[in-house]
């Protein structure tokens, strides 16, 4: 039997801390939920102190999930391990997460603290959560850069004092794979109670080696959890990527003396909700859930693979939630057919009100183009409505003129507030002319730092999908929006991103 790699994903806690990928409360709870359907083993919810909206949020995906493991980040103080324990107290299974600094870089510099002092404080730390929860993980902020000594005298007192999980954590990106897996291999040696825990590694991609650092700490250091998110979502350049911790080990198997229980066939399906609610779309050449993961241009390696698949892939696309019946529905297409194809691609459906406004989004949708694509259904989806409270703008109609050799002309009535008003801007292009008509109503004050459109799926009627990143007063939020009008589908994501820049809450953003 092999051992069991426990999956430790924090996308909804680190993978939230990305520049504008902060989620609400409902789309935390369609995440976890697809999660828990993929079998992931922890869910960190996120960091209950941070906010009052993080609070909420962590506090109904423990009250919402039911097999996986839900846990609160905490920083090493009473405080934000009571907020904690509060927040997850309603969860079948529920794990306290504490953590802190211990580089000498950290301890003088950001902390102000001794190394003494660091020790008492993790030490006390641990025993208070142990106080609301068997299922205590303990991590050493920039372990990587810590003094080996001290990482062993820490690690060894917080076991002592309840730690069920030690996690060393690969903060900024720093350590390379030799490195990192002999420095887990060592502490395990070195700390007398190392078998009294789980050890776990949370590694960052500053230096694209987050993947390869996790897997080598595994493979030659002995961990036995990963600390990993969706599509490597995270600060700066992200964190290890789940889909290819889980598809390395599964299919390296004859190296890895561990396994993972995912249920791999709901990868593709969970990449594409992260990205769609977070705005933050995933680059065609990315492993397992790029569009062109198992694509095959070069004419030898298509022969190779009609002749045998196993020549180039090592993989099936159909085992990762890829899936060969691309085209499903059309303007015919009833209730049933459409509610069950929701139901395949893993799509969280809700109540049957949310069912019959996600059905009638298909039919406009379907009288715009012929074929409806899986791509098509998952950013429909994606599409649904806010909360009233969080939509105080609202695109009510839009009339676009552009002509050669006159400046673009844009024309739109907006609803604020549940009042409409109507508006008109020029602009260099049609885009810049139909944001310049919002900002003449909205007066945001925002600026905008990103503007992107992708095709969700080939075809000149295919609909456009467009990220819009605001920033403002140091805030950054991402607004998406879909349409097989580019120009509707840019002022749906920019109307998207002022909703949530008026809502978004300032938030405490831990670093592991």
């Amino acid at each position: 039997m092999k051992e069991h790699l426990i999956i430790f994903d924090t996308t909804m806690r680190d993978g939230e801390q990305s520049p504008g990928a902060s989620m609400t409360k409902e789309e935390k709870l369609r995440i976890a939920r697809q999660l828990e359907r993929m079998r992931v083993d922890v869910i960190e919810a996120g960091f209950p102190a941070a906010s009052p909206g993080d609070f909420d949020a962590v506090r109904a995906v423990a009250e919402t999930i039911k097999e996986s493991t839900v846990c609160a980040l905490a920083r090493a103080n009473d405080a934000d391990i009571e907020r904690a324990a509060e927040a997850i107290r309603p969860a079948k299974r529920q794990r306290i997460h504490t953590f802190i600094a211990t580089s000498p870089l950290h301890m003088e510099k950001k902390l102000g603290m001794r190394p003494d002092e660091v020790l008492e404080q993790a030490v006390r730390s641990v025993r208070l959560a142990r106080r609301y929860c068997d299922d205590v993980e303990f991590s050493t902020e920039d372990g990587s850069r810590s003094e080996i000594d001290f990482l062993c005298r820490i690690l060894e007192a917080v076991i002592d004092a309840g730690a069920t999980t030690v996690n060393i954590p690969d903060t900024v990106g720093y350590a390379v794979p030799e490195e990192y897996a002999n420095l887990i291999k060592t502490l395990r040696e070195r700390v007398p109670n190392s078998d009294k825990a789980i050890w776990s590694v949370h590694c960052h991609n500053d230096l694209g080696l987050a993947v390869a650092n996790s897997l080598a700490a595994v493979l030659e250091g002995g961990a036995r959890q990963v600390e990993c998110t969706i599509n490597g979502l995270g600060e700066r350049a992200g964190n290890a990527s789940l889909e290819e911790i889980v598809m390395a080990v599964r299919t390296r198997h004859d190296v890895f003396p561990c396994d993972t229980r995912i249920d791999a066939t709901q990868i593709v399906p969970t990449s594409k909700l992260v990205s769609t609610i977070t705005g933050f779309p995933v680059q065609p050449n990315k492993a397992i859930v790029g569009a062109n993961a198992f694509a095959h241009e070069s004419g030898i390696h298509q022969d190779g693979v009609l002749k045998h698949r196993e020549t180039y892939e090592i993989m099936r696309a159909e085992d990762v939630g890829w899936t060969a019946n691309k085209i499903v529905l059309g303007k015919h297409s009833g209730r049933r057919a459409f509610r069950a194809r929701l139901e395949e691609l893993g799509i969280e459906i809700g109540s049957e009100e949310q069912l019959n406004q996600a059905f009638a989004r298909f039919k406009e949708l379907a009288d715009k183009k012929h074929e409806i694509f899986d791509e098509d259904l998952f950013a429909l989806m994606a599409e649904e409505p806010a909360p009233s409270e969080q939509e105080r703008i609202r695109l009510v109609s839009t009339m676009i003129h552009s002509e050669t050799g006159e400046p673009p002309h844009a024309k739109l009535t907006l609803a604020i507030d549940g009042k409409e008003y109507s508006t008109e801007a020029d602009g260099s292009g049609p885009v810049d002319a139909a944001f310049k008509a919002i900002e003449s109503l909205v007066h945001s004050g925002a600026e905008l730092v990103l503007y992107s459109v992708n095709a969700i799926t080939q075809g000149t009627d295919a609909q456009g999908e467009v990220t819009v990143r605001l920033s403002k007063g140091g805030r950054i939020v991402n607004g998406l929006g879909a349409d097989t009008d580019i120009i509707v589908a840019s002022i749906k994501a920019y109307i998207n991103a002022l909703n949530k820049l008026q809502h978004d809450a300032v938030r405490i953003n831990p670093q592991l």
